[in-house]
Parts: structure tokens; C-alpha cells; sequence
């Protein structure tokens, strides 16, 4: 979604969590489609917590001030880019598979929601902004 021109913090916002729960939605599909894998681990992507953190405006936020420092927190939205974990199979029991396709389905249905609700308030937004450019009309 990079073409969009942005207008607000608003819009950026939309755009980044847009950005972030199609990726969520990539990895959700690939360990649905490779749940008959053997030995495959199944991945989960999260980015709340990263997306929170670079919208709390807390006072002075910490610097790295070395290449080599970890860094503490997102500053702002454009560092936001979620990570992504490996769930290895616990059990050890049959082909080393972790995929749990209920469990992703459930993913998948949730993700889907969650965007659905963005793209709806982004073009509530942008309607917004079509009507105080045709001057209320």
C-alpha cells in the first residue's frame, strides 16, 4: 500500500496494521498448506505488542546509541514489522508436525475479521476525506 498518499496518523496506522495482518495472513496460509509436511513447524507472527508500543507516547523514549545494541522498542510506525516465532512439535510423536489446522483455521478467521474491520475503517476515512474535498457536498 505504499502508492497511497498519507494525510494523518490515522491513515498511516490503517496502513501499517493493513501491511502487518497480510502478513499474518501469508503465514497462516502456509502452515495450513503445509500441514501434511513431516517435520515441518508451523510459525506464528505477532506485531501487537511492537504496534502499542510505537503508539505510546511515554516522554523520552530510549536510544541505541551502537549498531550493536539491542534495540528497546519501536519508535514509530515505519519500524513496526512484527516477528515471527517457530512453534516446534512438543509431542514427539509421529512426523515431528506442529501444525494444528483447527487451530490455524481459527487464525485465519480471526486475521480475516481484524482486516476486514481495517480496510472498512479505511475507507471510512477516506470517504471522510472525499467529502471535505467536494466541500461537504
Amino acid at each position: 500500500m505504499s502508492g497511497i498518499q498519507q494525510f494523518d496518523t490515522t491513515m498511516n496506522l490503517l496502513q501499517k496494521v493493513l501491511d502487518l495482518r497480510s502478513k499474518n495472513q501469508e503465514i497462516i496460509g502456509s502452515n495450513i498448506a503445509n500441514a501434511e509436511t513431516p517435520g515441518y513447524s508451523a510459525r506464528s507472527f505477532t506485531f501487537e505488542n511492537q504496534l502499542k508500543s510505537a503508539l505510546a507516547d511515554n516522554g523520552p523514549s530510549p536510544v541505541t546509541t551502537q549498531p550493536n545494541h539491542i534495540p528497546l522498542g519501536a519508535v514509530n510506525l515505519e519500524q513496526v514489522t512484527g516477528m515471527v516465532s517457530t512453534n516446534n512439535d512438543a509431542t514427539e510423536i509421529g512426523d515431528k508436525n506442529s501444525v494444528s489446522v483447527d487451530q490455524e483455521m481459527l487464525k485465519l478467521s480471526q486475521n480475516e475479521i481484524l482486516y476486514e474491520t481495517a480496510v472498512t475503517m479505511f475507507n471510512k476515512k477516506l470517504s471522510l476525506l472525499k467529502y471535505a474535498v467536494n466541500g461537504g457536498a
